[in-house]
């Protein structure tokens, strides 16, 4: 009689953790020193970067280039990298021209401790930094996947994706008229794009075939989706002292979410069939998928 094979659960909290830890160890490596003149502004840097963070980013570029073969180290410049882009992206929201938050992962934000002025210097200073980073994967990658790295990287996060997303974003607040399709578009290139991008550029790192790309474009889409849906059910039905953050603050700026369009179960219920067809589209692959897959539960599970 044939053994039957039991596969314990994988264990995302641990490999989250490990990888945590070791992008945290190549971030320090890579970035100034703060005593490293101009002090203030790397010491701003770090400040943010290091205050805390799930590196989701850095872990679906870590798990791109291992799911394609390669061992995960050659795309820990892209994934630090990518953590400077959120970063960054993190510093100039929280100021007060756009979200006006006093503060980030329990701390004080950016511009409380060191001003506006160096906030945004440090955003900017970070967004450049990221893309130094990318050259470096020139030394284990192929010079034409480190390109379209770039590409990616730099179209998920501009006017097609992020820093687009957060315009669009801006303009709907307080509009009554928002129909569902305008705020999956928001979502879609200010959140999904460079999420999606993280574990494609990984994977191009590691020389992917199209269909694996293919499909871990779709994963990416899927599950930026149902982690935005989550983001916005947790600004209503959150705990302050686990987030970090005050909630209620999409409602207080009557910003454009799911849960203002939809409903709070119709939300849910969406978040749900998103880590679904995430999961979904990584059909056929083998363990080395596991991380991805727990991922997908995660993004409607958590609760930060």
């Amino acid at each position: 009689m044939k053994r039957q094979v039991i596969r314990e659960p994988f264990d995302l909290e641990t490999y989250a953790s490990d990888r945590r830890a070791w992008v945290d160890r190549s971030l320090d490596s890579f970035l100034p020193k703060a005593e490293e003149p101009p002090e203030t502004l790397h010491r701003a840097m770090r400040y943010s970067l290091f205050c805390g963070g799930k590196r989701l980013r850095a872990l679906l570029a870590l798990a791109g280039a291992q799911i394609a073969g390669a061992d995960p180290a050659i795309a820990m410049p892209l994934a630090c990298a990518l953590e400077c882009i959120h970063t960054f992206s993190l510093i100039h929201d929280d100021l007060p021209a756009i979200d006006n938050d006093d503060l980030r992962r329990g701390n004080p934000t950016n511009h409380k401790v060191f001003g506006e002025a160096v906030a945004i210097l440090a955003g900017d200073a970070l967004l450049t930094k990221a893309f130094e980073l990318i050259q470096e994967c020139r030394k284990t990658a192929p010079a034409d996947a480190v390109l379209d790295v770039i590409a990616l990287v730099s179209s998920a996060s501009g006017t097609r994706g992020m820093v687009g997303g957060q315009v669009t974003d801006i303009e709907c607040e307080g509009r009554a008229d928002i129909e569902v399709s305008i705020v999956e578009s928001i979502h879609r290139r200010k959140t999904g794009a460079l999420l999606s991008a993280s574990l494609t550029a990984g994977a191009r790192l590691a020389e992917a075939p199209p269909r694996l790309m293919q499909r871990l474009g779709e994963y990416g889409r899927q599950m930026g989706l149902a982690f935005q849906i989550t983001d916005d059910l947790l600004d209503l039905e959150g705990d302050a002292s686990r987030m970090g953050k005050p909630v209620g603050s999409d409602l207080k700026n009557d910003k454009a979410t799911y849960p203002k369009v939809l409903g709070i179960e119709k939300s849910r219920a969406l978040a749900e069939s998103a880590a679904e067809r995430a999961r979904a589209a990584l059909d056929g692959l083998g363990d080395e998928a596991e991380p991805l897959r727990a991922l997908a539960r995660y993004m409607i599970e958590r609760d930060v």
